[in-house]
C-alpha cells in the first residue's frame, strides 16, 4: 500500500454534527524504534506490547460550520481547557487533511482524560493520537458506510502515526508490528500490524508494573530525542541491530524461550538510553533512582531465578514486566525493595491489553 490510499474518492453521506468517544491505551516498546524519516516513517521496524489501564479516553464532538475558512477546535484535559495542546493537534490535522478532507468543515471540541500522569514517559501521545484518530475515523464511517473494519483500523492506524509514531501500536493488541520487517508478512512502515504468527503461552497475560521514578515532564521531547538520531555515529549500527533483535523475538516469541526474551528485551531498553548519551547534545534520562531499581531487579533474578525483566522508554520511569504466574512473587518484591525508589511510593499495575475500545 502507499498513502495514496488513505485518500477518499468521496463520501456518499453527509452529517452536520455528533460525538464519539473512543479509549485508546498506551504500548511499550520491545523493540524500540527510535529515529525517523520524513512523514513520520520509522527508520527501523519496532514491537510492543499494548497495556490496557494505561489509556486515554476522548470524546470528540463537531458542528459542521458556515463557511469552512481554516481548522476550528477546542481541546480539553480533565475538564479544562488546555490551549498548549492546540499547536501539536494542528500540526496533526495539516498532516492528515488530505486523507479526512472534512477536517475544515467541522468545528471540533476535543475532551481528553488519561489514567496515568501526562508527559511522563508513559506514552501520552500514543494513547492520546490514537483515540483521536479513531474518533475522526469516526466520523469518516458516517460519511462512508462502505469502509470495511479492517480498513479502519488500518486508515485509524496510519492517521495516529501522523500525530504520533508509536500511536500506531495503540489500536489493536495483544503485540503490534510498527515498520516493514522481512520475516513478518504485511508489516508496513506506514501503520501497525496486529503480529500475524503464534505466541507461546509463556505469554500470555503478560505483566507490567510501571514504577513512576520522575513524573513531571520529560527532560526531552520524543521529537527532539528521534531527531538527535540524524548523523549519529551509531545510528546505521542501531537500526540494523534492531532488525535482528526483532528476528530474534520472532523466534522467541514462538518457543517461549523466557531467558532470551529478558536478555533482548533489557538490551534493547539500555541500548536506546545509550543512544541518548552518546548523541550531541547528549542526555542521560535516568534518574539515580532508575539504577537502583535496575540493580535490585538483576539481584532478585540472580536470587531466585525469576524471569522478571525491566524496559524503559525515553524517561526515567521503570517498566517491569513479568510472566502472570509470578506476579504474587514480583508484586511482593515489587512492594518490598522496589516502591522506596518511586516518586511518591507510586506505581501502577497493568498488563497486556487488547486495543481501543468505542465507548
Amino acid at each position: 500500500m502507499t498513502e495514496k490510499d488513505f485518500i477518499p474518492k468521496s463520501y456518499s453521506n453527509s452529517i452536520d454534527e455528533g460525538s464519539f468517544t473512543w479509549s485508546s491505551p498506551s504500548n511499550i516498546a520491545l523493540v524500540k524504534y527510535w529515529g525517523k524519516k520524513e512523514h513520520q516513517i520509522p527508520e527501523n521496524p519496532s514491537i510492543s506490547f499494548t497495556l490496557d489501564n494505561c489509556k486515554t479516553t476522548t470524546t470528540l464532538s463537531f458542528l459542521k460550520k458556515v463557511n469552512r475558512g481554516d481548522f476550528s477546535f477546542d481541546v480539553l484535559l480533565d475538564g479544562e481547557q488546555k490551549d498548549d495542546f492546540k499547536p501539536k493537534i494542528e500540526t496533526f490535522f495539516k498532516r492528515v487533511e488530505a486523507y479526512l478532507p472534512f477536517l475544515k468543515d467541522y468545528h471540533f471540541k476535543i475532551e481528553t482524560s488519561n489514567t496515568f500522569p501526562h508527559s511522563s514517559g508513559i506514552a501520552s501521545s500514543a494513547s492520546g493520537m490514537s483515540a483521536l484518530a479513531l474518533c475522526l475515523m469516526s466520523i469518516e464511517k458516517e460519511l462512508d458506510s462502505e469502509i470495511s473494519k479492517d480498513d479502519f483500523i488500518k486508515k485509524a492506524s496510519f492517521l495516529a502515526r501522523l500525530g504520533s509514531g508509536s500511536a500506531c501500536r495503540s489500536l489493536e493488541g495483544d503485540l503490534v508490528i510498527w515498520g516493514s520487517h522481512n520475516d513478518i508478512k504485511g508489516s508496513s512502515d506506514l501503520f501497525g500490524l496486529k503480529y500475524p504468527y503464534k505466541v507461546h503461552e509463556n505469554f500470555r497475560n503478560y505483566q507490567d508494573t510501571i514504577l513512576l521514578v520522575d513524573k513531571g515532564e520529560k527532560q526531552v521531547s520524543s521529537t527532539v530525542g528521534h531527531n538527535l538520531m540524524y548523523n549519529h555515529p551509531f545510528a546505521q549500527e542501531r537500526f540494523k541491530q534492531a532488525n535482528e533483535n526483532l528476528s530474534d523475538l520472532v523466534s522467541i516469541l514462538k518457543n517461549g524461550d523466557l531467558n532470551k526474551f529478558v536478555a533482548l528485551v533489557e538490551s534493547e531498553a539500555l541500548t536506546l538510553h545509550a543512544m541518548m548519551m552518546t548523541s550531541m547534545p547528549y542526555f542521560i534520562l535516568m534518574k539515580p533512582n532508575t539504577l537502583e531499581i535496575i540493580n535490585k531487579i538483576w539481584n532478585f533474578r540472580k536470587d531466585t531465578g525469576s524471569r522478571v525483566c525491566f524496559t524503559l522508554d525515553a524517561g526515567a520511569n521503570v517498566h517491569v514486566l513479568y510472566p502472570e504466574n509470578e506476579t504474587a512473587d514480583v508484586m511482593e518484591f515489587i512492594k518490598n525493595e522496589l516502591v522506596a525508589y518511586c516518586q511518591n511510593g507510586q506505581y501502577i499495575c497493568d498488563q497486556i491489553g487488547l486495543g481501543a475500545k468505542k465507548m
